[in-house]
């Protein structure tokens, strides 16, 4: 297979973290790059350029955090980095990331069947704690750890453990204008709609029970004065209308090698 870089996000300062998630890949013989994560828990958000309040009011029904915009920054740079490079794919893990098998010894596997059945597939989400309206396609053990790929049609929530095609990277990185969510609600948003999104079951990547610290005290801040009265109501109907758009295209999906 052609080369996969493996990038972590890691805060500075954070030298803890970095070496326990630096510990648990050698286990595996996996190394990586580090990357610097944005850190933007004191960012005064009427400075950012490339946030859309408003947006992100009508979509979520809620304003943005500071941590939320550090996360998404992050992920924004480290596809950016992936992109000036030579590699063909990008394992991103953030440093909370706790792989349960070999992450990279199952992409091996996983990646050239996933080639034959979506040359155009964008991103896949390793690190999901839960998936809904998917389609399983191939089964891998690696580690004794034994998951499925699958078509994400609701494309899963977290970015502990994400991998990036060079053209879903391209397109990520290219298609920015303004933040409106958070940086997994956007790839919800964004592969829900446009399909090539791909996911295991279950998950060969968790979580350790450490906080994010990139995200550090953003969700007390969303719950007091960020979330507006009509909250409840959007997010409701945000759901619904990427399950539908979710349903659709599972009932439409093809692979390309059958």
């Amino acid at each position: 297979m052609q080369s996969l870089d493996v990038y972590v996000i890691n805060l500075d300062g954070s030298n803890d973290r970095l070496e326990a998630i630096t510990g648990r890949l050698a286990a595996y013989g996996v190394t990586f790059k580090r990357v610097s994560a944005f850190d933007g828990r004191k960012l005064d958000l009427s400075t950012v350029a490339d946030y859309d309040e408003n947006r992100a009011e009508r979509y979520m029904g809620r304003s943005l955090v500071g941590g939320e915009i550090g996360c998404y920054r992050s992920h924004l740079d480290a596809a950016t980095r992936f992109l000036a490079s030579d590699a063909r794919y990008l394992l991103i893990l953030e440093d909370d990331a706790l792989p349960l098998c070999n992450p990279v010894a199952l992409l091996e596997k996983a990646l050239p069947d996933l080639q034959r059945i979506d040359p155009d597939w964008r991103l896949i989400n390793i690190g999901n704690n839960k998936l809904k309206i998917a389609t399983p396609l191939a089964s891998y053990t690696v580690n004794d750890h034994t998951c499925e790929l699958v078509a994400a049609h609701y494309f899963p929530m977290t970015t502990s453990a994400i991998v990036w095609s060079r053209e879903g990277a391209r397109l990520f990185v290219e298609g920015h204008r303004k933040m409106f969510a958070p940086v997994d609600n956007y790839f919800r948003y964004w592969l829900t709609r446009s399909g090539h999104g791909y996911s295991f079951w279950p998950a060969p990547v968790t979580t350790t029970d450490a906080a994010s610290q990139i995200l550090a005290s953003s969700g007390q801040q969303r719950k007091t004065n960020k979330r507006k009265w009509f909250y409840g109501i959007t997010k409701q109907r945000r759901l619904m209308e990427d399950k539908l758009i979710a349903f659709v295209h599972k009932k439409r999906f093809r692979r390309l090698d059958s």
